[in-house]
């Protein structure tokens, strides 16, 4: 068995543990074992860096994330569309309602009406629709006693239509057509 050639206290100052002058791995004698760098390679003035002070590259400005449209947004702006819709179509029906009939012009049943909520629309008098003739139009709720005993007052009215509830209150004082 062989032992490793003394080489003294590595403990001690001035001496380096690994042998002085000896170069690593079996290189010759006078060559460095990598190029001379002149510092850490990060320092200003290295081939390759920028002057102190300049960036190393130029910024990116941040970007937006991008946004992925999902079904369920699609689904809430179709809805709100068709509602939009739907409420713009009621409202140019509602135009030909009773609550906007003047005196002279002529009303028939709507095809909304029922029995227990009568509805009727404004139509050309000379239309084969018209079922009444707008004698006076009263402000105010009535109900089907009042309506009556008001429209007798009338010369000519010959039936009544009253609306309370939706809208305007009213009562219109009809003749035959």
């Amino acid at each position: 068995m062989t032992t490793p050639p003394p080489q003294g206290n590595p403990f001690a100052q001035g001496q380096n543990p690994y042998g002085q002058g000896q170069q690593p791995y079996g290189q010759p004698q006078g060559q460095a074992p990598y190029p001379p760098q002149g510092g850490y390679p990060q320092q200003p003035g290295q081939p390759g860096f920028p002057p102190q002070g300049a960036a190393p590259y130029a910024p990116v400005p941040p970007q937006q994330p991008r946004r992925r449209v999902s079904f369920k947004t699609i689904k809430n702006v179709g809805a709100a569309v068709i509602v939009g819709i739907m409420l713009i179509v009621g409202y140019i029906i509602s135009l030909d309602d009773a609550e906007n009939a003047a005196v002279g012009d002529c009303l028939k049943s709507a095809s909304t009406a029922t029995a227990s909520k009568p509805r009727m629309e404004v139509v050309d008098c000379s239309s084969s629709e018209a079922e009444g003739k707008v004698l006076k139009k009263i402000e105010g709720t009535y109900t089907s006693f009042t309506a009556e005993s008001e429209c007798r007052k009338v010369s000519g009215a010959t039936s009544f239509y009253a609306q309370t509830g939706d809208g305007d209150n009213f009562l219109l004082c009809l003749s035959a057509v």
